[in-house]
């Protein structure tokens, strides 16, 4: 079996697509094609089908991308054994919730590695929920995940089940995100009702069993929200909450710099059961690499750096 079709079939995997996985492997799209057939003929059952996602594993060939991952890592060592020195590449991944103190911290880790060694640095921007699947599918294993405090115990018997270790990172109320420009800028804390005039910024990816501050909320009344804007990734964000000043956002807090940067403020608001956790999780027995150590340190480190109270608007107002 040519073990360079698992390479294949991960990066198909990874994309859910075959035309974006044969430019990202700079090959033709029928010679990958012909590529995964050849392998799937040779392990005798599909490892993709096609669906409304996209190209999507089925059940077995979950099971072999998992099989066929570790295998991938094992000879990535094997390789940097041959090159003389492991010491010399630096590999890291982690799936984590769209967070920016996360990401910020992100940055400072992928800033502080040798620009002389070798880098292979994979994370993951996900909702609050997939870096659990993503560890037990074996394609992370280092994640963090996001809940509601009031369904902690849920959450920790769910990561019990699965056989995955935590350890508690922060925990912490959603703020309201707006421009400073918001017509609701100057207030020290929003009313709910108030946001009903208001387009709300929300990821469009959250799915169940996450439930967010708003859905709670939702459940116990009349939905006021009427305009939104869906997104599926983390930056775009800001440039729409600057540039459009009726528009809003529930987010974890934010470092300064970056409202600095794109003139926002966050807010307060009178929501019921908006504390949130943040929790590193991981298989158990897996022990942390020194760049996993270095990350997590990093992640400490933007928490402890985020100012209080969050009301502070960066940008000159209170």
């Amino acid at each position: 079996m040519n073990t360079l079709y698992f390479k294949y079939a991960l990066e198909i995997e990874r994309t859910r697509s075959i035309t974006k996985a044969a430019d990202n492997l700079y090959m033709a799209q029928p010679n990958l094609s012909k590529a995964i057939k050849e392998l799937e003929d040779t392990v005798g059952f599909p490892i993709f089908q096609r669906s409304s996602r996209g190209v999507m594993p089925t059940a077995q060939g979950l099971t072999f991308l998992a099989y066929a991952r570790t295998i991938g890592e094992q000879l990535e060592k094997i390789d940097a054994i041959a090159q003389g020195d492991p010491g010399q590449r630096q590999h890291f991944a982690v799936s984590i919730p769209r967070g920016s103190y996360i990401a910020t911290a992100f940055t400072q880790f992928a800033a502080g590695l040798d620009p002389e060694k070798e880098i292979s640095l994979t994370v993951q921007e996900t909702n609050s929920m997939q870096p659990i699947t993503d560890i037990l599918e074996n394609r992370f294993k280092l994640g963090i995940i996001r809940y509601q405090k009031m369904y902690e115990n849920y959450f920790l018997d769910y990561l019990a089940d699965k056989g995955l270790c935590h350890e508690h990172i922060w925990e912490f109320a959603y703020l309201v995100l707006m421009s400073r420009n918001h017509a609701l800028a100057n207030a020290l804390e929003v009313l709910y009702s108030e946001l009903s005039r208001y387009i709300e910024i929300v990821h469009g990816d959250t799915s169940v069993p996450y439930l967010g501050a708003l859905e709670t909320q939702r459940a116990q009344g009349p939905d006021p929200v009427r305009k939104r804007i869906y997104l599926y990734e983390r930056c775009n964000q800001f440039d729409l909450l600057n540039t459009l000043p009726a528009t809003y956002m529930w987010v974890s807090p934010i470092p300064e710099p970056l409202l600095e940067r794109y003139c926002l403020v966050q807010r307060r608001c009178n929501l019921a059961n908006n504390l949130f956790k943040d929790v590193l999780i991981y298989p158990q027995a897996y022990a942390f690499s020194p760049l996993d150590k270095k990350f997590i340190d990093h992640v400490y480190a933007s928490k402890n750096a985020l100012s209080f109270p969050p009301a502070v608007d960066a940008c000159g107002g209170v």
